[in-house]
């Protein structure tokens, strides 16, 4: 199957597309987290792939958690693929994204993901990562600073896009879209667009607006 690959969830954006008949893949990576170039990284690993839009058979995104506006913009992308040609598509989550990235560059033992949550707070995964495989020890949660700092020093490598910014001690790690389309290689999972939804723990509160009160004109 050929797999394109969009994983826009940090500052570095990349794109990479997998035949996985040759088991060849080739990617491009923007950084600054500027998604409006987005269709000219897809035409580049396009043309170095020699593969037409046509040949895509399935689509993967990178669900975050992270940047909302990049990851809305690589569902919506998604999304309009599927309409266009209908194309397979598959969710995967950013954060398991990057379990695989750091087991691609040789950190194993407990490794805890970090990504920036805002308001001082943090999402934060355990796993156990060796150089046969890795499994999720404690699933993804939100978490302030303290919480964050205080497991930082219990036997484990705090790993994520940006985590030396709070934890200088960890370790610069970015999802990268190819080990994206990697994963997406061993599921099945596929669903259709309007199921793919971004990864965000926090419950969505909406505060109505008090009424309008007239200006002094519409009292008079």
């Amino acid at each position: 199957m050929t797999i394109l690959a969009l994983e826009f969830s940090s500052p570095q954006r990349s794109v990479a597309i997998l035949c996985s008949a040759e088991n060849a893949v080739a990617e491009a990576i923007e950084s600054g987290g500027n998604a409006t170039r987005a269709f000219g990284m897809i035409e580049k690993v396009l043309a170095e792939a020699k593969i037409g839009r046509e040949q895509v058979e399935a689509l993967a995104v990178g669900l975050g958690p992270g940047s909302y506006t990049g990851i809305r913009a690589a569902i919506s992308l998604a999304q309009g693929w599927q309409l266009a040609r209908g194309v397979k598509l598959l969710g995967v989550s950013s954060s398991e994204c990057l379990a695989a990235q750091a087991q691609a560059e040789n950190i194993f033992g407990r490794v805890k993901v970090v990504i920036d949550a805002q308001r001082n707070e943090f999402y934060l995964a355990s796993y156990e990562i060796a150089a046969d495989g890795w499994r999720e020890t404690a699933p993804l949660k939100i978490l302030p600073h303290a919480d964050v700092q205080s497991r930082a020093g219990a036997n484990g490598i705090l790993i994520g896009p940006e985590v030396t910014r709070w934890f200088p001690a960890g370790r610069i790690i970015f999802p990268r879209a190819a080990t994206l389309a990697k994963l997406a290689a061993r599921r099945a999972d596929f669903v259709s667009g309007e199921r793919l939804e971004p990864i965000y723990l926090r419950e969505t509160n909406f505060v109505k607006s008090p009424p309008r009160q007239p200006s002094v004109e519409q009292a008079s």
